[in-house]
């Protein structure tokens, strides 16, 4: 028989698990719906027509959820604020099937600085200063925080701090002495192979700095935090790596089983509000993940990507649309500062549109976070009404709502020393939460399955076969293409996505813009009248997140954009001709076009197979009562519903001939060659005859 494993989620990250209290035990698990918050976003790489899908999904905590300036560092439980846990997923989609597909997977996490701290925003100041709340000798936030993510993630657990460690009035420096000590402490009573480790680096000191290439830099942190943690494949080394062993391949880290590959660790980054610093150093460490990725599917020769690829173009979209939505939902704005602000190749215009960020995120701080964290209160069950007691609105603070200890005294005290789970350290490197044990045992439902449920056969509660629907509403059709939006139009370019390009020969150019050709344009018209560019020194953070002390920084904001208005719309016209092609060029077919009556008539009899009442008049009844039924296929309904239109189909049978050919495909696919017969040879012989002679 087949069966189906049903697990339960976990419950961190599942936005409305206290709405589904009420419920979970009344209806079947099918009517429960479980939310997360956060971003998902897919893209479709094309490597010479074979298609790979890039999903980032981002998982945002419900622990300790809330807005930037009134959610900060940790509660007592371990939960911080802005905690996300963003998982990159590789899909080979030239092979169909969950059992034989080919997938890999890379995680990381975000999250504020685990100690108890705040700034306060009542004073209306741009930057408020950083307070530490409550003394924290024996680092107790920090030690329920890091055996939570031993649990989940397995050891090593690997910090990138990149708060300011130089300024000239102490501020973010708070915060990293005091992580530095938590840290120090904690890895006392860890066994050496499995301690945390710490990377700091000054990420806003660097960007201001004439000889350093941030970008650079993150590269070779990302090298070694990815040779450390390994990450997900669900198929074992390919055999031309093993022929041709990759250097950097051999030194990857991670657990190696029979099926594939195992990420073990995960990288926890941090910056202040974990949003601009924090979303270009994921992205680094994510494409450093992604090499790594296409070389274990097979689909590059070395594990390494090139900026100004098609490939990481693609790759820098999704991440910049990953930071804006997560920047949206904590700070109430996007991204201030990009990947190509940190690459230095940022246009004039978006020095501009980082300012207007800036006032939209301070304005978004100071008059409309306080209704969005008591309707995340609400939403979440942290606060629920009760007749007698005062309402969401008149709680001076919710900081008794999100510390339970202040509420009532714990009857059980964590260790000072043995910090972390009973049973933890037993199964590391590898994480609790997903050994074979009794309590993880407890948490999967294990189903065998009928033709009567469609909980387990995800294909055809998806897709739905025999029943008339639209390729719009199956098909993701709107996905990002490397082919279509990145690959140049130009006959004769090397289609690879892994080849380096010019930004003009790009279909969307590294500046970044929808008008990109526009902007370049644009851009070569003011060159001259513009201002010079700005220093190295000028281009620090704007924003809340990268905003430092030094008082160079505070006057070079107004010399850094060059807004400029178009308004020629003769050259947008022309430009939008040259860039948008019709689809006959791309596909080779316009798809505009009315099908002819013999397609239609084709579809019209295809749906006509899958209509749920087949009622059939009595004529017809009379005429199949004296007709043969055993050439006729017979569709049995698999589902109790009367409107259900899924129906169980009657393969048709295949020749001797074509199921020896489809073993033999088979059998090659897993290193079993057939030995090649006289015809093979001839046909061989032949072949290089046409073709070399």
């Amino acid at each position: 028989g087949v069966f189906g494993i049903c697990s339960k989620p976990y419950e961190k990250y599942v936005w409305n698990a206290k709405l589904l209290e009420a419920v979970r035990t009344a209806v079947h698990r099918d009517w429960l719906l479980y939310i997360i918050h956060g971003f998902c976003g897919q893209s479709k790489l094309l490597i010479y027509g074979r298609p790979i899908y890039v999903t980032l999904i981002a998982r945002r905590s419900s622990k300790f959820a809330g807005t930037r300036f009134l959610k900060r560092g940790a509660n007592s439980e371990g939960d911080v604020a802005n905690e996300v846990e963003t998982e990159q997923i590789l899909y080979d989609a030239s092979v169909m099937s969950f059992s034989a597909g080919s997938y890999s997977s890379y995680v990381q996490v975000r999250g504020s600085v685990p100690l108890y701290w705040s700034q306060d925003i009542s004073t209306m100041m741009p930057k408020p200063p950083i307070t530490l709340d409550q003394a924290d000798p024996y680092a107790h936030a920090a030690a329920f925080h890091f055996d939570q993510m031993l649990q989940r993630f397995g050891s090593p657990i690997i910090i990138l701090n990149l708060v300011k460690e130089r300024e000239k009035r102490k501020h973010e420096r708070i915060l990293s002495e005091e992580l530095v000590a938590a840290v120090t402490y904690l890895n006392q009573f860890l066994p050496p192979e499995h301690a945390i480790i710490y990377i700091p680096w000054d990420m806003a000191k660097y960007t201001k700095s004439k000889l350093c290439n941030v970008l650079d830099r993150l590269n070779v942190i990302a090298e070694s935090v990815v040779k450390k943690t390994g990450f997900f494949v669900n198929r074992p080394d390919s055999y031309c790596s093993i022929l041709r062993p990759d250097e950097k391949w051999n030194e990857l880290g991670g657990c190696v089983v029979s099926t594939g590959r195992l990420q073990t660790g995960v990288l926890r980054t941090n910056c202040v509000d974990c949003l601009d610093r924090t979303n270009t150093a994921q992205f680094m460490v994510g494409k450093c993940a992604l090499a790594y990725q296409l070389y274990s599917l097979g689909l590059i020769d070395k594990p390494n990507l090139q900026f100004d690829t098609d490939a990481v173009r693609l790759f820098e979209e999704l991440y910049e649309d990953h930071g804006d939505t997560l920047s949206l939902q904590y700070g109430g704005s996007q991204l201030v500062h990009r990947v190509k602000t940190y690459r230095k190749i940022a246009p004039w215009t978006q020095h501009s549109k980082d300012i207007m960020q800036t006032l939209s995120r301070y304005y978004s701080n100071a008059f409309s976070d306080a209704d969005r964290q008591d309707s995340i209160n609400l939403f979440l069950g942290v606060f629920k009404p009760a007749e007698g007691k005062p309402h969401l609105w008149e709680l001076p603070t919710d900081f008794y709502l999100h510390h339970k200890n202040t509420l009532s005294l714990s009857q059980t005290r964590q260790s000072y020393t043995y910090w972390w789970t009973p049973g933890v350290l037993k199964h590391l490197p590898l994480p609790f939460d997903e050994v074979t044990c009794a309590e993880n045992r407890r948490k999967l439902t294990v189903k065998k399955f009928h033709k009567y449920e469609e909980e387990i056969d995800i294909h055809n509660e998806f897709f739905r076969p025999y029943e008339l629907s639209s390729f719009d509403e199956t098909f993701c059709l709107a996905m990002t293409n490397s082919t279509r939006d990145f690959m140049p139009k130009n006959v004769g370019i090397d289609p690879s996505p892994f080849t380096v390009r010019k930004p003009d020969e790009t279909g969307k150019s590294v500046l970044g813009n929808k008008n990109n050709r526009e902007e370049t344009v644009l851009q070569r018209k003011t060159a001259a009248s513009a201002p010079p560019p700005p220093s190295e020194e000028a281009v620090s953070s704007s924003s809340e997140d990268d905003s430092g002390t030094d008082k160079e920084d505070e006057g070079a904001v107004s010399q850094r954009s060059t807004p400029v208005k178009v308004t020629d719309t003769g050259d947008n016209t022309k430009i939008t001709e040259n860039v948008v092609q019709s689809t006959k060029d791309v596909y080779g077919v316009n798809l505009s076009d009315i099908p002819s009556e013999d397609d239609l008539a084709i579809y019209a009899r295809f749906v006509q197979l899958g209509q749920s009442q087949h009622k059939q008049d009595k004529g017809s009844q009379q005429f199949c009562s004296k007709c043969p039924l055993d050439k006729v296929i017979n569709l049995i309904p698999i589902s109790s519903f009367s409107q259900d239109n899924i129906y169980e189909v009657q393969p048709p049978r295949a020749d001797w001939k074509s199921i020896e050919i489809f073993h033999a495909h088979i059998q090659a696919g897993r290193g079993n060659m057939q030995p090649l017969g006289r015809d093979d040879f001839l046909m061989y012989r032949e072949y290089i005859r046409n073709r070399y002679m």
